[in-house]
């Protein structure tokens, strides 16, 4: 679990430096292309190029191209049609689309993982729900295209690895973030605009912090982390983000926030990933994988 806490920290502020410093002012596509690049040098050192089979190395780049390629193209270009506060509401359906896939990938239906994510997913619509846009039909889809592409990237990431128990992830992981190099670069060469660069020093420096620091340490933390939980605690921390997020907001940038809802919000999100981590498996002993 300490490898998804401490990702969650770090992310939340990713989302507020994106909101103020970028959406809108950069190409979303030149901005998904360096965030991946710089995460991808990362780890190209560590790979290990002849000990690794061509299979798992196909797999892993699918995931990447998906969890990271794709869904950071959905992820920012949600931005233009939607407000801060609908784009953190729509987000609340990841746990709930992380436990359905893996219900529908194991072929069954576990009504424990999907309960602890449905009260993950209420928690955070209690911190979120703010109303909605006439026109927000195009950003909602947008956002459940994202929430579909990192849902899949865990899910699939951690059915991965559980079959390379021997393995060092961090000698594979670069392969990750070739398959979202990939998608980033096609996506910049075909939808980028060479118009709308970094204009600030500012501006470059988030984006090297995002890609080294957040992308780069923070999908390798997530994922390693996904690999050591059951799918209940995973769906759970896919919310854990919404306060998080929130409160980084309110602390920095000073922004408004309802604290009595943050705080009952954060509570039932909290405790969702409480009764999963203490009872899961003597309600569905199935839940301990």
């Amino acid at each position: 679990m300490i490898y998804l806490f401490a990702t969650t920290l770090l992310w939340a502020f990713s989302f507020s430096l994106i909101g103020v410093y970028l959406a809108g002012q950069v190409d979303a596509w030149f901005s998904v292309l360096m965030r991946v690049a710089l995460a991808m040098l990362i780890f190209l050192p560590f790979l290990k190029f002849r000990t690794v089979s061509k299979s798992l190395a196909i797999k892993l780049m699918a995931v990447g191209a998906v969890q990271l390629g794709l869904m950071y193209g959905f992820y920012y270009h949600s931005f233009l049609f939607l407000t801060v506060p609908e784009i953190l509401l729509f987000t609340v359906m990841t746990p709930l689309i992380v436990t359905l896939l893996n219900d529908a990938l194991d072929k069954r239906f576990n009504p424990w993982f999907f309960m602890v994510a449905a009260i993950a997913t209420l928690g955070a619509i209690t911190i979120r729900y703010d109303g909605l846009s006439s026109d927000f039909i195009i950003g909602f889809f947008i956002v459940q295209g994202a929430n579909l592409c990192f849902a899949s990237g865990q899910v699939f990431y951690k059915r991965i690895m559980a079959k390379q128990q021997n393995l060092s992830q961090h000698t594979v992981f670069g392969y990750f973030f070739i398959g979202a190099f990939i998608v980033a670069v096609v996506s910049f060469l075909l939808l980028g605009d060479i118009s709308k660069l970094p204009q600030t020093n500012l501006q470059w420096g988030i984006l090297s912090y995002l890609g080294v620091v957040a992308s780069g340490l923070g999908y390798f933390a997530w994922n390693k982390g996904a690999t050591l939980v059951n799918v209940g605690a995973l769906a759970v921390m896919n919310n854990l983000l919404i306060p998080a997020g929130i409160l980084v907001n309110v602390l920095i940038w000073n922004r408004d926030a309802d604290i009595v809802r943050l705080s009952i919000g954060s509570g039932i999100i909290l405790l969702a990933l409480l009764i999963n981590q203490k009872f899961s498996h003597v309600i569905d002993p199935r839940a301990q994988t």
